[in-house]
């Protein structure tokens, strides 16, 4: 009996990390055709959708996630690469906003802000993606996010039937890095399960907002 529970356990954790890796390797070198990091050879697209990411890190100072998803948003706005931006984030508590956020440190560089509109809904990345489309009336944009995050992004918004390119945003130090990256893989695997195998949707749509 203990040798069979073994070998079951043995199995199932064969299996999990063949899973984990197969999902990862389609994650992050399927959408590559996709994903831009110059300016210059990115398509003009109407809408940005800037993911959310915290202003602060806990130890309070600025993340440099947050500050290079803002300055690459900039930078295509600026190139004329796209017309409106979308920042989509989290909004769960009255002292948490990251969409709010994102627009005042936008505003600060210059963006005007009708030309800036906010998803309080953005919950998760399949969340976001799903709202630019069936909320904001978006089928084809750019995503804007650092590189590992992109791959996610793009992969879950052309399996839905998106036209989606990805701009990458500057990546930042290991020392902020290395645990990203390793949650990144999990989320990748729960990305795959979640648009194949459970067909899931955002927490909160709502009545429609086209961008027009």
């Amino acid at each position: 009996m203990i040798t069979f529970i073994r070998r079951f356990i043995g199995i199932v954790l064969i299996g999990g990390i063949v899973f984990v890796t197969y999902t990862n390797a389609t994650i992050n070198h399927n959408p590559k055709l996709f994903i831009f990091d110059d300016v210059d050879k990115i398509g003009e697209h109407k809408v940005g959708l800037v993911l959310g990411t915290s202003e602060k890190t806990v130890g309070g100072r600025a993340n440099p996630f947050f500050v290079n998803r803002i300055e690459a948003a900039t930078k295509l706005y600026q190139a004329g690469k796209i017309k409106k931006i979308l920042v989509s984030g989290d909004n769960a508590e009255v002292s948490y906003n990251e969409p709010k956020a994102m627009q005042i440190a936008l505003l600060a560089k210059g963006i005007p802000k009708e030309d800036i509109v906010l998803d309080y809904a953005g919950f998760r990345t399949l969340d976001s993606v799903i709202r630019a489309r069936d909320v904001f009336g978006q089928n084809d944009l750019i995503i804007i996010s650092q590189e590992f995050h992109i791959k996610r992004a793009v992969y879950i918004a052309r399996t839905l039937g998106i036209d989606a390119q990805g701009f990458v945003a500057d990546g930042v130090s290991m020392t902020f890095n290395a645990r990203t990256q390793v949650r990144e893989i999990l989320a990748r695997t729960q990305a795959w399960t979640d648009v194949h195998i459970l067909n899931r949707q955002p927490k909160f749509l709502g009545e429609k907002e086209e961008i027009i």
